[in-house]
């Protein structure tokens, strides 16, 4: 299938939608929350800000009345890190400085933190952000940061799957890779990467709403509730 021209300049907006849905039963990106989509609403936050949005998806099919452009991994298996490797190839090859990337089963993205997120990747803040606290470098003086990560209250600390990445980071994952480490922050040591604070993120709304993933039935029923009252 042909890919839909894209008007170069602005990062790529990449859905990854490449997993396999196991814990849900079926396509989750598919699944409702609030009576839409929860893979439309991901595109909704991301038509509302400054990108061009596109689709990782190994399973093209399942979502042609998106009408978007989609590719699958270059390299399988690799899990999430596979369709984020393939974005920033992606965003490499159409001339573009980065991507920003959102998880297909994230019903609740806020435009505002996805626009906080750009403006810390391109560069628009040049006060330096805090690192993760993960060995990570932070983006010091200079303008912009080849990763920026919101921080929030999960184990990890930070959410790799709605961060911005710049096209840098490409040579650092495959570093990463051919040392058989699939970890979505495994190559983070390599690139200087930068924070959105915590309460800044609060400020944007409940982190816990915010990076709500819709992994089982359960967390679906979990986000109608939510949605109920939004």
């Amino acid at each position: 299938m042909t890919e839909p021209a894209l008007d170069r300049g602005a990062p790529l907006g990449a859905i990854l939608a490449g997993g396999e849905s196991a814990r849900y039963g079926s396509p989750k990106a598919l699944a409702t929350v609030g009576g839409r989509r929860i893979v439309d609403r991901v595109l909704h936050a991301l038509v509302s800000v400054e990108t061009e949005p596109v689709l990782l998806a190994n399973e093209a099919e399942l979502f042609e009345d998106l009408g978007l452009p989609v590719r699958p991994d270059i390299r399988p298996d690799l899990g999430a890190l596979g369709g984020l490797h393939t974005a920033l190839h992606w965003a490499r090859e159409s001339g573009r400085p980065g991507i920003l990337a959102v998880a297909c089963d994230m019903p609740f993205l806020e435009p505002a933190l996805l626009s906080t997120l750009l403006d810390r990747g391109l560069g628009r803040h040049r006060r330096p952000v805090p690192n993760p606290g993960n060995g990570a470098r932070p983006g010091g003086g200079r303008p912009g940061a080849d990763v920026v990560l919101p921080e929030s209250r999960s184990r990890r600390g930070v959410e790799p799957l709605c961060a911005y990445y710049g096209t840098g980071c490409l040579g650092a994952i495959e570093a990463q890779v051919e040392r058989h480490d699939h970890r979505l922050i495994g190559f983070h040591e390599d690139v200087r990467v930068a924070t959105i604070a915590l309460p800044d993120v609060e400020r944007l709304g409940d982190p816990d709403i915010l990076f709500m993933n819709v992994n089982t039935p359960e967390d679906r029923e979990r986000a109608e509730v939510i949605a109920a009252t939004r």
